[in-house]
């Protein structure tokens, strides 16, 4: 895996993989957009290829050459199902083509989400094997990547990474609960009985990412519902904070005094909701509490299985839960980001 391609470089995973992979020594191309900004990926010295996720020609340049390609562009959340669905479905379809175009095509890494999965029954917790039922639009839509990719795996070595919450330097997902425990000394749990989480730290899912491409099991072509797990892997740690519990840790690792721990039962969550998505229609640009979070906020479980990436790629978190959600605050704090 010397020279690789790097989709979604310039955002928080991707910046995190691409700065791993030049430290590996590999040589990196990264896929970039006109309005990219790409300070950080120049001092890198890195290779940069402009191209949109809709142009086939310009892809199938971009991946000439390289023999791993990790697709991570995509959008978490747009005011339109069709614009999801364009960007992170139809996206996902033109690199596997671009892949399969090529000669001797590349192993394919795609960063999908356990969104796609969608949620475990209350008590249980998810598999590769479980068929996906995936709540949310932006689900949905990583969901058909998925399959796009699937289409193209008798020709393209796929594997498809699911990660849970992704938190660490420069994330911005748990950036809300660490600011209101930090700044309110509140925690806020969606209804009454609170799922339990899939988390991982971005260092963590990076080395996973790593070793999925270099010895991961690829998808069986002939599976195209993609139902019995082979080359699909969850990305998470093996605790499953619910809500409530997360707040706990949340609060030690900022070192409260003291954290008061709020339940809104329904419909209160939607109506937040619906509010954050008049804001940011408003705003011109999609707010991060919107309806189609709120799906997912309430659903029964969210506890996913790590044991296929612990079983074929060795995955095992460096440090404790705890000690990662201590780190990502004293970066936060560093940044201003509290």
């Amino acid at each position: 895996m010397a020279h690789v391609l790097v989709t979604g470089a310039t955002g928080f995973i991707g910046g995190h993989l691409t700065r791993a992979l030049v430290d590996l020594g590999h040589q990196v191309r990264c896929l970039v957009r006109k309005s990219s900004r790409v300070e950080s990926l120049r001092e890198l010295h890195l290779e940069c290829a402009e191209a949109d996720l809709r142009d086939s020609a310009a892809l199938e340049r971009a991946v000439r050459g390289v023999e791993c390609v990790f697709h991570l562009a995509a959008l978490t959340s747009a005011f339109r199902r069709s614009t999801l669905m364009e960007v992170n479905g139809q996206g996902c379809a033109h690199v596997a083509r671009a892949c399969a175009a090529q000669p001797q095509p590349p192993v394919l890494v795609v960063v999908s989400s356990i969104a796609a999965a969608g949620p475990a029954e209350r008590g249980q917790v998810k598999t590769e094997q479980d068929l996906p039922n995936p709540l949310s639009n932006y689900g949905r839509s990583k969901r058909a990547g998925e399959l796009a990719a699937v289409q193209f795996a008798a020709r393209v070595p796929t594997t498809i990474v699911r990660p849970g919450i992704v938190f660490g330097a420069g994330g911005q997902e748990m950036l809300p609960m660490f600011r209101a425990v930090y700044r309110l000394r509140v925690h806020a749990v969606a209804g009454l009985q609170s799922p339990p989480l899939s988390v991982i730290h971005v260092s963590d899912l990076v080395e996973l990412l790593v070793r999925a491409a270099e010895r991961g099991q690829r998808i069986v072509a002939a599976d195209h519902n993609g139902a019995c797990g082979t080359g699909y892997y969850f990305a998470c740690r093996d605790e499953y904070p619910d809500y409530f519990e997360f707040g706990r840790l949340l609060h030690q690792a900022l070192g409260n005094p003291r954290t008061s721990y709020l339940h809104f039962p329904e419909p209160f969550p939607w109506l937040v909701g619906g509010v954050g998505e008049l804001l940011g229609r408003l705003r011109g640009r999609p707010y991060s509490l919107n309806i189609d979070k709120i799906r997912e906020a309430v659903a029964p479980s969210w506890a996913c299985s790590c044991a296929a990436a612990q079983r074929d790629l060795g995955f095992a978190p460096r440090q404790t839960l705890l000690e990662q959600l201590r780190q990502t605050a004293v970066w936060y704090r560093e940044h201003g980001w509290l």
